[in-house]
């Protein structure tokens, strides 16, 4: 394997990059595990064999490679391209990985590429994915940068496609379903009056991974551990159908002082999971 395909995604660099001179503390035998769950060798050969596409044309090689078969509902709900409108689309998180690829690849591929994630820091380390990226520090305290990047998407000339629980779903007395919503989507379609969109994403994930997501925040750990096995988790839904539900869009007038915006987010992530 050559230099360029191993560099792409470096366990040590990020190590190093998110801990500093605390990294070399880090046990070899840790490293080579964190390197195993997150398949840096298989995850780099792909990233190699793609390195010639970026945005809508890598996801949708994305898509392919994981061979996922989207059944998508609701597709004429998508609003027409040409109307001049920005819009909000906004999802539940089963997958916390393979669903953003796909929902990027399809709302990419509609609006000719003219949307924007708001995503975990660590995916930025994907070429690919980082033309369509705004990136969220995830791993420390959340990044001083947030609010300005948030911005940034909002005043581009870009749809915004947004999972506002922030981490994907988690198992809760027997139920799968996102951590409460953020309000930021909320706020932020109505400063800029985008419509939003609703999505339901059908997945899930092993019980193995809630397991360790519970454990973790029975714990009361910091660090999302459980966010270090979402690449495994993405290996384990190779070849499956997912069904995508795509709703009407709901106009930014709906969002008035009647309630809260957590009230509306709540609304919103309702309407989400009757799709």
């Amino acid at each position: 394997m050559s230099e360029s395909i191993e560099n792409t995604i470096d366990i040590d660099d990020i190590l190093k990059s998110k801990m500093g001179a605390k990294a070399r503390y880090v046990p070899g035998f840790v490293v080579s595990w964190l390197k195993h769950v997150v398949h840096q060798d298989e995850v780099n050969r792909y990233l190699w064999e793609s390195r010639d596409k970026v945005g809508t044309d890598w996801l949708e090689e994305c898509v392919r490679y994981l061979d996922m078969t989207l059944d998508i509902v609701g597709m004429e709900n998508l609003p027409d391209k040409n109307n001049g409108k920005l819009y909000t689309f906004v999802s539940n998180h089963p997958l916390g990985g393979a669903d953003g690829v796909a929902l990027g690849s399809i709302i990419g591929r509609h609006y000719d590429g003219r949307f924007r994630y708001l995503v975990n820091d660590l995916l930025l380390n994907l070429p690919g994915l980082k033309p369509v990226s705004i990136g969220i520090n995830k791993t420390g305290g959340q990044s001083r940068n947030f609010p300005a990047m948030v911005e940034a998407g909002f005043q581009s000339d870009n749809h915004m496609l947004m999972f506002p629980a922030g981490l994907c779903s988690r198992k809760t007395d027997g139920q799968i379903r996102d951590i409460p919503w953020k309000k930021t989507f909320i706020s932020k379609s109505v400063e800029y009056q985008r419509d939003v969109v609703p999505i339901h994403f059908g997945g899930q994930n092993s019980e193995k991974f809630y397991r360790i997501a519970n454990i973790c925040k029975s714990l009361g750990l910091k660090f999302n551990v459980a966010m270090l096995f979402l690449v495994d988790e993405m290996y384990k839904n190779v070849h499956k159908t997912f069904r995508v539900a795509i709703g009407k869009p709901i106009p930014w007038q709906t969002f008035d002082k009647s309630k809260s915006s957590m009230e509306w987010a709540k609304f919103v992530e309702d309407r989400v999971y009757e799709l």
